[in-house]
């Protein structure tokens, strides 16, 4: 095992950021990507973020997919986004082995900048069921590419699924199966490609323990907590991750 990738710098940071996002996870039902993603990148690297987010992003997605299985949205645009997005996933996976480390996190940067801006305006009109199914296979397949590229998607799921107006016991099982075909693709290619070696998928499977902890805490603070203040910390938050990655890729400090 490499001591590098488990110092107790490394740990700590990732134990961090999982924490966090399962505060945010806990309290929304979405967004844990959205901290631990640019915060092990800013720390690290992209790849790095991206490679120990894969396991904490697939087994709690697929227990949410069969715990509220009945009441995802239908079988057909299931089929049409999610299988749009696996597709993706590999395109994703490929660019993020071949992509420079200063480029991803450029991109990484850019994604949160333009979650962070989609959130502030809050669009409020309604995509009706129809066209959105029919459509569901461009969100699914871009939003692919970004989570296993960037480790980052809810700019294009995210909003995509608001713009449905989905109520919550709809919603929940519906992304969570996206993330989850996600997974099931991501993980044999990052395994093939040797990014998932032993010691990451230790810490990987280890950040599991820190997401389900912070997601009680969040779901407390949820409730005691404005939702408006609360929206704003971590949007505040983000926006200093993201400038601090910005200031890696250009500096590479």
């Amino acid at each position: 095992m490499s001591p590098e990738i488990l110092s107790p710098q490394i740990i700590l940071i990732v134990s961090v950021g999982f924490l966090l996002g399962g505060i945010l996870k806990g309290a929304t039902g979405f967004g844990a990507p959205m901290i631990a993603v640019p915060l092990l990148a800013a720390a690290v690297d992209v790849r790095f973020a991206v490679v120990v987010f894969s396991l904490p992003n697939l087994v709690p997605n697929l227990w949410q997919t069969w715990a509220f299985r009945k009441t995802a949205l239908p079988r057909p645009f299931l089929l049409r986004f999610v299988g749009a997005g696996m597709v993706g996933s590999v395109v994703g996976t490929i660019v993020l082995s071949v992509a420079r480390t200063d480029i991803l996190m450029l991109g990484v940067a850019v994604v949160v900048l333009l979650y962070i801006g989609l959130r502030l305006s809050r669009p409020h009109w309604q995509l009706a069921y129809d066209p959105a199914c029919r459509w569901a296979w461009l969100p699914g397949l871009l939003a692919g590419i970004s989570q296993t590229a960037a480790g980052l998607s809810a700019p294009i799921s995210i909003t995509f699924l608001n713009a449905m107006k989905l109520d919550r016991l709809t919603f929940m099982p519906t992304i969570s199966c996206f993330f989850a075909g996600l997974g099931v693709v991501q993980i044999p290619m990052l395994v093939g490609m040797g990014f998932l070696d032993g010691p990451k998928a230790l810490l990987s499977a280890g950040a599991l323990l820190p997401l389900v902890a912070g997601m009680p805490i969040g779901a407390w603070l949820g409730r005691r907590i404005s939702p408006k203040v609360f929206d704003r910390i971590i949007l505040c938050v983000l926006t200093l991750l993201a400038l601090r990655l910005i200031w890696r890729a250009i500096t590479g400090s």
